[in-house]
């Protein structure tokens, strides 16, 4: 009988021992799992905010202070509009791909957009053009870019596409170098014939 139970003790005792020498182990596979899955959701989040990021030029949401979300727009133009554009203006489309800033505010749960933006590149400085839109087309509200006289810009307003936008005859240079104010109003004009291109109702005159 004692030799029973001393044996059942020793069994128990060795048990016991090889229980507490393998947790030890088991709380570090344990914790390299749950490190390696942290690291893996990291990474996954990381890569999604990275997808996410907000690339609204500074120079864009400067315009719209109210505005608590912007949606990046990329489209196409199509060929024949193209064509069209440099026709009518005598200048080049400087990208087929054509990108514009939607600003957007949200007042009692609702979304609204409340403008729209483009930048055009005149010599190596952003000339931001703000749109509204009249009767279903663009037409500016404004631009702005750093270092040009404000009344020279100021004539943009209220322009679209049925306006000549030629410097000399409805746009004067009014203060601006004459090379820098011929390159805006021609850059200016080619984006907002682009503009009504994408984004206009179908009329005729």
């Amino acid at each position: 009988m004692k030799q029973i139970l001393i044996l059942s003790a020793l069994a128990a005792s060795l048990a016991f021992a090889l229980a507490c020498s393998s947790s030890p182990e088991t709380t570090t596979t344990n914790r390299a799992t749950n490190a390696n899955t942290t690291a893996a959701n990291t990474s996954t989040t990381n890569a999604a905010n990275t997808t996410k990021a907000d690339d609204t030029p500074a120079a864009v949401k400067a315009v719209f202070p109210d505005a608590q979300s912007f949606t990046t727009q990329h489209k196409d133009i199509p060929a024949d509009k193209i064509a069209s554009i440099e026709k009518d203006t005598s200048s080049k489309v400087p990208d087929k791909d054509h990108h514009s800033y939607l600003a957007f505010s949200t007042t009692g749960g609702a979304r609204k957009q409340i403008g729209a933006a483009t930048i055009v590149k005149v010599d190596g400085k952003d000339v931001v053009v703000v749109y509204d839109n009249k009767d279903g087309s663009p037409v500016i509200k404004e631009i702005r870019a750093d270092g040009v006289p404000a009344p020279f810009l100021a004539q943009f307003a209220g322009k679209g596409h049925d306006d000549d936008l030629l410097l000399g005859a409805d746009i004067k240079a009014s203060g601006a170098n004459e090379a820098q104010a011929k390159a805006i109003t021609e850059a200016v004009r080619v984006d907002v014939l682009t503009m009504q291109a994408l984004y206009g109702s179908a009329h005729t005159h």
